[in-house]
């Protein structure tokens, strides 16, 4: 019920501070929103609201209103009739390409979880979940969807047979597989965080000679873990801060990489279905200071691509200051 409170995003924030029925009637607002078949709580505190739980978001907004409105309570949600702009302020700043109204409503859907299997453990994964029957969705011939609440380490073999990674990080893939000329390359995934990408770049390019590293380094004591299970035991690793000049304690020398993959520090928002929080404490300002820690990264990454090679600039994000604006960015001042 809180993630669901999360889920309305700004929705409230225009009204006054909240009391104890005011935080009440938003945390089942919230519930209404989410709910799309009978809900319990729903049914025994407000009745009214569960037999309306299949109509579309707009309509709830619209028949809450009509509610309030009816109860002399008028005050009780904000005077706006656009749900939308009330939820996610921020139409204006999304990247191209993104449609407004079908990202917001995509916020308050718990999505499914994705898998990627493993190179020569199709077969052998697919059978494991048909025989223990676990319902699983083909999204493509090696990626797999499941109910969020599906406990799949108790089927398959984290790392080594799949690897957990939400479907657009698996489309990486596509981006990778024109490198794939036989060459051994030397790859450098600069903000690896626990190595899902790393993992991911070694299977699609077989044979690498592969830098990591990242500024946090509980989570390379993660990777080092995940690299052993996935079985990758050829590679360097690297505790380093990118926001400073790369010349500190990295030892890299300049054109040392055929490709470097640089999935940057960004404000999250492309996975606020997963992280609603983010959503509901989210500032605009924000913007700014990731966009200042994308550029001091890439300024400082790129004098190690060799001379025709590549670079692969990844985020989370809906927002084109981090996204497009920060491409062009790149291009025009390299």
């Amino acid at each position: 019920m809180s993630y669901c409170y999360y889920r309305t995003g700004k929705l409230f924030h225009s009204l006054p501070p909240v009391n104890d029925e005011s935080i009440r009637m938003r945390i089942l607002t919230g519930l209404f929103f989410c709910s799309q078949a009978n809900n319990e709580v729903l049914e025994f505190i407000k009745p009214a609201w569960n037999k309306m739980v299949a109509i579309s978001l707009e309509e709830k907004w619209m028949f809450l209103k009509r509610e309030a409105l009816s109860g002399n309570d008028d005050d009780s949600l904000p005077a706006s009739d656009d749900f939308f702009s009330l939820v996610f302020p921020w139409e204006a700043l999304l990247s191209d390409g993104i449609h407004y109204t079908d990202f917001v409503r995509s916020l308050f859907i718990q999505p499914d979880f994705f898998a990627r299997i493993r190179p020569g453990y199709k077969n052998q994964v697919k059978d494991k979940l048909i025989s223990r029957s676990v319902p699983f969705g083909i999204i493509r011939e090696d990626s797999l969807s499941f109910n969020n609440t599906t406990q799949l380490s108790d089927v398959v073999e984290l790392d080594k047979e799949v690897v957990i990674q939400d479907d657009s990080s698996q489309r990486i893939a596509d981006f990778l597989k024109p490198l794939r000329t036989g060459k051994m390359l030397k790859v450098w995934d600069c903000c690896a965080g626990s190595g899902g990408k790393s993992i991911l770049v070694k299977d699609i390019l077989g044979e690498i000679e592969l830098t990591v590293s990242d500024i946090r380094e509980s989570i390379l004591i993660n990777l080092r873990k995940r690299f052993s299970t996935a079985g990758i035991k050829e590679y360097r690793s690297h505790l380093i801060d990118l926001t400073k000049p790369a010349s500190q304690g990295s030892g890299y020398s300049a054109g040392a990489f055929d490709l470097v993959i640089c999935d940057v520090p960004c404000s999250g928002s492309g996975t606020w279905a997963r992280t609603p929080e983010q959503l509901y404490f989210w500032s605009e300002t924000k913007i700014l200071s990731y966009v200042q820690t994308q550029e001091r990264i890439t300024s400082r990454i790129i004098p190690y691509i060799k001379k025709g090679g590549y670079l692969l600039y990844i985020t989370c994000s809906v927002f084109k200051e981090e996204n497009e604006n920060r491409v062009n960015s790149i291009m025009q001042q390299f």
